[in-house]
């Protein structure tokens, strides 16, 4: 099981959203750079990473913040927030990221998550938000009548790494997650699948780690970690 600490960026700043909400941004820190290196010093393995700017705007908006965390940690980062197309994906791969996160494009054009699986074998991840079962697309700022489960299936057996799944309505809530639909989701595919969305507590991964043989392979931490409900230590020391 592995543990994804986030830093979703917005105007440069590290924040967390409410369900997904843009003007319901609560900011952590303003220097995301030095929250990755905590991060990293803490025994994170692995940095999850979100341009919610991106994802409204449809392209790269907190590109200096991002390489600002690159050049001061070690660890590999996944990155997601609008990211449209192959040149997109070539240059953050090349900037130093390690797996490129396609959510609105996977849905719009799935075709450039198999040309992408294809160019760069086990550096693509799909993420899925959605609300109601439905995916949500453009920062969450749009809801269409694809179901997840549909959409994730799509990519099965063209090499992508790891289906990124959040029920917006748990996210940043501090409710618990959605475990019913993310373990459903997991048993229904054959891609390993990474949980976000309301994670709040070290039972909330014990939780998601008791599902791991059916495909959980990891859980996104968010303001849980930032507000001190989850203790880095501890729950690296469960997983």
């Amino acid at each position: 099981m592995i543990l994804y600490p986030a830093i979703d960026l917005k105007d440069g700043k590290c924040v967390r959203l409410l369900r997904g909400e843009m003007d319901k941004a609560t900011v952590f820190s303003d220097h995301p750079a030095d929250q990755a290196a905590a991060f990293e010093a803490s025994g994170f393995e692995w940095l999850h990473i979100v341009d919610l700017n991106g994802a409204f705007e449809g392209k790269p908006v907190n590109e200096s913040a991002v390489k600002a965390i690159l050049a001061r940690v070690k660890m590999p980062v996944q990155l997601g927030g609008g990211i449209r197309d192959i040149n997109m994906i070539a240059g953050w791969l090349e900037a130093g990221i390690s797996r490129v996160i396609l959510g609105t494009a996977a849905l719009r054009n799935p075709v450039l998550v198999k040309e992408a699986c294809r160019l760069f074998p086990g550096q693509i991840a799909v993420g899925i938000d959605a609300k109601g079962g439905k995916v949500a697309i453009n920062g969450w700022a749009e809801v269409s009548d694809k179901l997840a489960v549909d959409l994730a299936k799509k990519f099965e057996d063209v090499g992508v790494a790891a289906i990124i799944y959040t029920d917006i309505s748990r996210d940043g809530a501090m409710e618990g997650p959605n475990f019913d639909e993310t373990i459903s989701l997991a048993g229904a595919i054959t891609t390993p699948v990474i949980a976000s969305g309301g994670i709040s507590s070290v039972a909330d991964i014990e939780h998601y780690k008791q599902n791991a043989d059916i495909g959980i392979q990891g859980c996104i931490l968010g303001r849980a970690l930032y507000d001190g409900a989850i203790k880095a230590a501890d729950a690296l020391k469960l997983c």
